[in-house]
C-alpha cells in the first residue's frame, strides 16, 4: 500500500481514502493503525480519511487519533450510537464520517449529516473490489445533496472513468 501511496503523493494527491476491514464487518481483513501511522509519516500535509469498515467502530478510535488520521469514517450499520460515537470521534480529535451499506435506507444518515465532516453512501457491498457500480444509489446521494446542500458527501465502490458521470 505505501509504494502505491507514494506514487499517488508523488502526483499531488491531498486526500487519501484508507478503507480498514476487519475480517468481521466484512470478510476481507486489510491494514490498521500502523499503516496509518506510517502513511502519516510519509504524508504529513495529506488528509488521512479512514474508512472503518468494522464491527466495533468505537474500540478503534483511539488508535487511529494516535495514528495520525484525520478523518474517521464509521458503518452506521456497525454502531449502536451513533451519535456517541461522533462525539468519541470528535473527542480523539478527528472530523467524523458516516458511511451506509447500499440496503440501509439514507434517512438516518441523514439525520446525522449536520454533525459530520463526511456522509458516505457505499456504491457497491462494502469489502470486496471489483464490483459493479450500483447507479441506483444515487437517489441517496441526490436525497443527501437536497436536505444538506453544503455537506461533503461521498461514494465508494465501483468507480470507473465509465461510471463516474453518474456519481
Amino acid at each position: 500500500a505505501v509504494v502505491s501511496t507514494q506514487s499517488t503523493g508523488d502526483a499531488g494527491a491531498d486526500y487519501l481514502h484508507l478503507d480498514v476491514m476487519d475480517g468481521h464487518f466484512v470478510p476481507n481483513l486489510t491494514f490498521g493503525a500502523p499503516v496509518v501511522a506510517c502513511l502519516r509519516s510519509k504524508f504529513p500535509g495529506v488528509t488521512l480519511e479512514v474508512h472503518m469498515m468494522v464491527s466495533d467502530p468505537d474500540q478503534w478510535i483511539p488508535d487511529m487519533a494516535s495514528a495520525g488520521a484525520d478523518i474517521y469514517t464509521f458503518h452506521l450499520e456497525a454502531s449502536s450510537d451513533p451519535p456517541a460515537t461522533i462525539q468519541r470521534i470528535k473527542d480523539a480529535g478527528m472530523k467524523a464520517g458516516c458511511g451506509i451499506k447500499p440496503n440501509t435506507p439514507v434517512e438516518p444518515l441523514s439525520d446525522l449529516a449536520g454533525s459530520l465532516e463526511v456522509s458516505l453512501v457505499m456504491t457497491v457491498e462494502p469489502g470486496f473490489g471489483g464490483q459493479k457500480f450500483m447507479v441506483d444509489m444515487m437517489p441517496k446521494v441526490e436525497y443527501l445533496r437536497k436536505e444538506h446542500p453544503d455537506s461533503n458527501i461521498e461514494v465508494d465502490g465501483g468507480l470507473s472513468p465509465a461510471t463516474i458521470e453518474h456519481a
